[in-house]
Order: structure tokens, then C-alpha cells, then sequence
């Protein structure tokens, strides 16, 4: 490996490296197992789930390298990753509270219709599409959207685990995301011209909220965050 020396002089670089490197390991570890089955397919979920529950175990020890000298005086490795119970229940709350205040939207459109979804959105998808019979042109657009809308999450989620420090709120989030998936505007014109102008308030209300309480509601204090109490 590398020499902690030109790590340190380095950080930046070897940071980004290292996440991307972490990235692509995870979903190749999806795919390591060579099977026709579906991705639903109960031996595929087993496998996968195997897969996963790998690169979790051996995720932190390989980010544990590249920290610097410096990132280590600031807190242990527990603390950079977010696993510490000062500012867990703040951190199960707000974010998804927060979240939820972005969704108040489809939130709304579930409640008026009484359907509730469960969605999953990744790009590397677009193999299984292919398999399925999509077209590439279509598979592609399909993916590059999900790679997308995934991508501005990621960031979100990213925001939450920084300012609040802690691994439940990026988690309670996701969670509550993959379970509402990207709203589905075309089906705002299916609701009767009442209900379609609350939906459509409801939309731009929630945003409009969102945008006012993501600093409040994710300050580094609420949730004794003295690792990155600055952002």
C-alpha cells in the first residue's frame, strides 16, 4: 500500500480516490456471482446480501488507512464514521423529519390515493434492463435519470452524515427515499382540480420549508457534533 507519509501530504486526492475505489467495489461485489437468475430472485437477494454485508465489514478498516495524522487527533474511527450514541435520537428525527418535509408533495398524492410504493434507483441497473428486454436507447435514459436523481442524493445524504456526524440520519433518510422513490408528476393531472391544487401547493410548500429548516434542523450542535461543528 501507500506510505502514510505521502498520504498525508496527499489527503485530498487519495480521499477522492479512495471513495471512488470504495464505489466501484461495492457494486462489483454485486456482481461477482455468475447466475441467469433475476436481481428479485430469492438465491440472487441472499447473494447480494452476502456481498454487501462484506464490503460493510471491510469498508471502515480500508478507510481507517488513508486517514491522516491530523483526522486521527480530532476523534477515533468510531467517531468519522458516525458510530457513537451522543445525538442518536436527534439524529433518527430530524433528518427524516426533514425529508419528509421535501416529500410533502407525493406524500400528499399517496395519502389522497392510498398507494404506497417501494422503489430502488441505481445506475448500474441498466445491465438488468437490457436483460429484460429493454432497448438500449431506453435502458440508457432510464439509468442515466436514475444515475441522476441517485447522485443529488448521495450529496444530500453526504450534507446530513457531515453536519450531523452521525450514520442514522444519511440512513433514516435513504430508507424513507428508496421507499418513495422520484415523484411521479404526470400523475398530478389524474387527481380532480381540487386535490391537484393542493397537491401542487403542497410541492412547492414542502421545498419552500425544506430549503428554510436544512440548516436549522441539521446544525452540527443539535447533535453534539464536535467533529465538524464549523461546516
Amino acid at each position: 500500500m501507500f506510505d502514510k507519509k505521502i498520504i498525508n501530504r496527499n489527503s485530498c486526492t487519495f480521499s477522492v480516490l479512495a471513495c471512488v475505489f470504495l464505489t466501484f467495489s461495492y457494486v462489483a461485489s454485486l456482481y461477482v456471482w455468475k447466475t441467469k437468475l433475476s436481481r428479485d430472485h430469492p438465491s440472487t437477494i441472499k447473494r447480494r446480501f452476502f456481498s454487501v454485508s462484506c464490503m460493510m465489514l471491510l469498508a471502515p478498516f480500508f478507510t481507517q488507512y488513508f486517514f491522516t495524522e491530523e483526522t486521527l487527533r480530532q476523534g477515533d474511527v468510531y467517531e468519522h464514521l458516525g458510530l457513537r450514541t451522543s445525538g442518536l435520537v436527534y439524529a433518527s428525527i430530524l433528518p427524516l423529519l426533514l425529508t419528509g418535509i421535501l416529500f410533502l408533495g407525493p406524500l400528499t398524492m399517496q395519502f389522497l390515493s392510498g398507494i404506497w410504493k417501494l422503489y430502488a434507483a441505481h445506475f448500474h441497473h441498466m445491465f438488468e434492463q437490457l436483460k429484460a428486454g429493454f432497448e438500449f436507447k431506453t435502458a440508457l435514459m432510464i439509468s442515466t435519470f436514475q444515475f441522476t436523481y441517485t447522485s443529488l442524493f448521495g450529496a444530500y445524504s453526504a450534507y446530513l452524515f457531515v453536519r450531523t456526524g452521525h450514520f442514522m440520519a444519511p440512513l433514516v433518510a435513504h430508507m424513507f427515499c428508496n421507499h418513495m422513490g422520484f415523484p411521479n408528476f404526470g400523475e398530478i393531472g389524474e387527481f380532480p382540480p381540487l386535490q391537484r391544487v393542493t397537491i401542487i401547493f403542497n410541492f412547492l410548500l414542502g421545498f419552500a420549508l425544506w430549503c428554510f429548516l436544512l440548516t436549522r434542523l441539521t446544525s452540527p450542535y443539535i447533535y453534539d457534533n464536535r467533529l465538524y461543528s464549523e461546516t
